[in-house]
C-alpha cells in the first residue's frame, strides 16, 4: 500500500551552512556553553594561542585587558600571525584563521607549532563568530597590519596601516550579547587561569588588567621563575607541608617534554593537577594513569627494599600513597587526541610508560637521597592503609548491624511516601525543634525531613574510618543511601533534592559548612550533578494592621519594604531560629515549591573549592583568619 506523507523530505530540507554560521547556530558544541563558562573559555581560546607562541619560543609577554563595556583585549609579542596570501583560499592568512574552521598553523606536518593548546584550529574563527565585533592587529615583518570583523564576517580585510619594528597580535573582540546569557566577565575566574597558564610556562609574564571601573581598577602581574615547583608551593601555601622544596621531575627522552612536581602535607586529601599542553586536562587521562602507577609502585619498591613493609605486609594501594599528595603533570604531546573540543582529557596510549617511567626515576633518586623526608612520607602512607583498613572493618561492621544498609533508615527520618528519586526531596534539619515544624508544615508524598543535633564530625581533619562510627554522620549516609567514598553510587540516591535547612546565625553557618564539606570529600558527585540545596528561610516578618504579613530575606529586602509600606505601626519580628517559626509560617516561606528560595550549590572549580575547603575546615588558623577579615567586609549579611 502506498503511504502518502503530508511533508515531503527532499534536498530542498538539507540545510547548507556556510562559513562560520554553524558556530553562530550551535555555540555550545564548541565552546560547552552560552552561560558565563562559555563566555570564559572565548577569552580562553584568544589567550591559548597567544601562549603556543611562548611554548613554540617566540614570546614571553602577554597582556589580557578588560576594556570598558566588557571588551576583551588580548596581545603577544610572538611572531604575529601570517600576513600571506594563503594559496588555497586567495585571502590573508590571518583572514583565512579568523573565517574559516579548522584553519590554523596546529594540524602536525610542515605546521608553525610543534605542540600546542589551540590544536582544533577552531579557536580564533569560533571567537570571531561569537562576537558582536572582533579586531585584528599584527605586527610583522616591519609592518602593522588591521582587520576587522562583524558576527564572523569580514567586513575591513586585511590592510596595511603603518610600519613598526616590534612583532606581536592584538585581539580585541565584544561577545555578542544576542548568543551569550551574560556579557560580564568574572575577574577572579580569568585571573586564576592565567596565574595557572604563568605557572604553567616558565618564563612567560602575563599581566591582566580589568579596566572596567577606573575608580577600582583591578591589576596582577604573573611570573613563575619557578614553574611547577611554584605551582604546587602556591597550591599549598595554606597547608602544612611535609617536604618543604617540592620534588621536581623532568624529562624530555622520547619527544615527549615531561614535568612533574610533588609536594606532601599533612592533610588526609590529594590534589593532583593535569595538564596536556598547558590546557588543564580535568578528567586525566593516559598521563595521570602513568603518574598513579609509577607513584604507587615506587613507594612499595622503596618501602620492601628497606624493610618498612614486611614480607607479609601486602602492598600499599594507590590511595595510600597519594594521601596528603598535591601534584601537578605538565606534558606536552605533539599529536595529543583528546575527548572533545573541550579538551579534558588525555588517551594517546604511549604517553602512559612515558610518564610511569619518569617518575619511577625521579622518585627514587629522590627518595634514596633524601631518607629522612621519604620515611615520613612512607609513614604517612603506611598509615593510611592502617586507617583504611579500619574504615574496611567498620564499614563491613556497619553493614553486618545494618546500621549503613541501604534498606536501613535512620530513626529520625520522616520519610515521606513517594519513591521516585527525582521528585523526592530531604530536608536535613538543624535541631529536633524546627524538625518537628519542618515535619507538621511538610508534604508528606515527597518531602522528607532529617533533624540532626549538635556539630558533626569535621571531615577534613580526619579520615575515613572515624567517619562510619560518627552518630551524626551515619543518619546521612542512610537517608541518602548510596554509600560514601569509593563505594558511592549516585543512581542509587534516595532523593533528587538534597536540601539544608540551619537556622541563619554562626552555629547554622557552621553546620552548613560542615555538611558541604562532608559531601565534598566523600559525595562529591551530589555536588557536581545538582543534587545540593541551600534553603534560605526568612530573617524578619513584618506585620501591620489590614495588610498581609510581608517576610524578608535579607536586610536591603528589609529596607525596600519598610520604605514601602511606611514604618509606622509596623511589627518587626527577626527569626533567630528555625523553630520560631510555626508549620504553617515554616512552609509558606521555606518549604513550599511555589514560594521558597533554594540556593543550587555547584563546583564549577575543584580546584578552587578544595583549596576553600581547605582553608575553612583544615588545620591551619592563620590562613582561616586573613580569608575571614578578606571577605567579611564585601558580605553584606552574614545571616543569609
Amino acid at each position: 500500500m502506498e503511504q502518502k506523507y503530508e511533508h515531503e523530505y527532499s534536498a530542498n530540507q538539507i540545510q547548507v551552512l556556510e562559513g562560520l554560521e554553524a558556530v553562530r547556530k550551535r555555540p555550545g558544541m564548541y565552546i560547552g556553553s552560552v552561560s558565563i563558562r562559555g563566555l570564559h573559555h572565548l577569552v580562553y581560546e584568544i589567550v591559548d594561542n597567544a601562549v603556543d607562541e611562548a611554548l613554540a619560543g617566540y614570546c614571553n609577554h602577554i597582556i589580557v585587558k578588560i576594556l570598558t563595556g566588557n571588551v576583551i583585549s588580548v596581545e603577544d609579542n610572538g611572531r604575529g600571525i601570517p600576513v600571506d596570501i594563503h594559496p588555497k583560499t586567495h585571502i590573508s592568512a590571518a583572514e583565512t584563521v579568523y573565517t574559516i574552521l579548522h584553519a590554523g598553523g596546529k594540524f602536525g606536518g610542515d605546521s608553525g607549532y610543534k605542540v600546542s593548546g589551540g590544536l582544533h584550529g577552531v579557536g580564533a574563527s569560533v571567537v570571531n563568530a561569537l562576537s558582536e565585533w572582533t579586531k585584528v592587529t599584527i605586527a610583522k615583518d616591519g609592518g602593522l597590519y588591521e582587520m576587522k570583523f562583524e558576527r564572523g564576517k569580514t567586513v575591513e580585510p586585511l590592510t596595511r596601516i603603518g610600519d613598526t619594528d616590534k612583532t606581536g597580535t592584538k585581539v580585541e573582540f565584544f561577545a555578542d550579547g544576542t548568543i551569550f546569557e551574560t556579557l560580564n566577565y568574572d575577574y577572579s575566574v580569568l585571573a586564576e587561569r592565567l596565574r595557572e597558564t604563568a605557572f604553567l610556562t616558565k618564563g612567560l609574564a602575563i599581566d591582566f588588567i580589568d579596566e572596567r571601573n577606573p575608580e577600582e581598577k583591578q591589576e596582577n602581574h604573573y611570573l613563575a621563575e619557578g614553574g611547577l615547583k611554584s605551582f604546587v608551593q602556591f597550591l599549598n601555601e595554606k597547608r602544612e607541608v611535609i617536604n618543604k622544596e617540592p620534588i621536581y621531575i623532568e624529562r624530555n627522552d622520547s619527544g615527549v617534554p615531561i614535568e612533574i612536581a610533588i609536594q606532601y602535607t599533612t592533610s588526609y586529601n590529594e590534589n593532583i593537577l593535569s595538564f596536556v599542553n598547558n590546557i588543564n586536562t580535568i578528567e586525566g587521562g593516559t598521563h595521570l594513569e602513568g603518574f598513579k602507577r609509577g607513584l604507587t609502585k615506587t613507594f612499595n619498591d622503596y618501602a620492601r627494599s628497606h624493610n618498612i613493609l614486611k614480607d607479609k605486609d601486602p602492598n600499599l594501594t594507590g590511595d595510600d600513597t597519594r594521601e596528603g599528595l598535591t601534584a601537578v603533570i605538565s606534558v606536552k604531546v605533539k599529536d595529543p587526541q583528546f575527548e572533545g573540543q573541550t579538551k579534558t582529557k588525555l588517551g594517546n596510549s604511549d604517553v602512559t610508560g612515558m610518564v610511569q617511567a619518569a617518575l619511577i626515576d625521579g622518585l627514587t633518586a629522590f627518595l634514596e637521597e633524601n631518607p629522612s623526608v621519604a620515611n615520613t612520607i612512607l609513614k604517612k602512607s603506611v598509615d593510611a592503609f592502617h586507617a583504611r583498613e579500619a574504615a574496611r572493618k567498620a564499614r563491613e561492621s556497619a553493614r553486618k548491624k545494618s546500621s549503613l544498609d541501604v534498606t536501613t533508615l535512620p530513626g529520625k527520618l520522616a520519610d515521606c511516601s513517594s519513591k521516585d528519586a527525582d521528585q523526592c526531596e530531604v530536608y536535613i534539619v538543624e535541631g529536633d525543634s524546627a524538625g518537628g515544624s519542618a515535619k507538621q508544615g511538610r508534604n508528606r508524598r515527597y518531602q522528607a525531613i532529617l533533624p540532626l543535633w549538635g556539630k558533626m564530625l569535621n571531615v577534613e581533619k580526619a579520615r575515613a574510618d572515624k567517619i562510619y562510627d560518627n552518630d551524626k554522620l551515619k543518619p546521612v549516609i542512610q537517608a541518602v543511601g548510596a554509600g560514601i567514598g569509593k563505594d558511592f553510587d549516585i543512581s542509587k540516591i534516595r532523593y533528587g533534592k538534597i536540601i539544608i535547612m540551619a537556622d541563619a546565625d554562626v552555629d547554622g553557618a557552621h553546620i552548613r559548612t560542615l555538611l558541604l564539606t562532608f559531601f565534598f570529600r566523600y559525595m562529591r558527585p551530589l555536588i557536581e550533578q545538582g543534587h545540593v540545596f541551600l534553603a534560605q528561610p526568612p530573617l524578619y516578618k513584618l506585620s501591620k494592621k489590614g495588610m498581609a504579613d510581608v517576610y524578608c530575606y535579607t536586610d536591603d529586602q528589609l529596607d525596600q519594604e519598610m520604605t514601602r509600606i511606611g514604618r509606622d505601626n509596623v511589627s518587626i519580628q527577626r527569626y533567630k531560629g528555625l523553630g520560631e517559626m510555626n508549620p504553617e509560617q515554616l512552609w509558606e516561606t521555606t518549604m513550599d515549591p511555589d514560594n521558597r528560595i533554594l540556593v543550587k550549590v555547584t563546583m564549577e572549580d575543584a580546584q578552587k573549592a578544595d583549596e576553600i575547603f581547605n582553608i575553612l575546615m583544615g588545620d591551619q588558623v592563620e590562613p582561616r583568619r586573613e580569608f575571614i577579615e578578606k571577605n567579611a567586609k564585601t558580605v553584606k549579611n552574614l545571616d543569609v
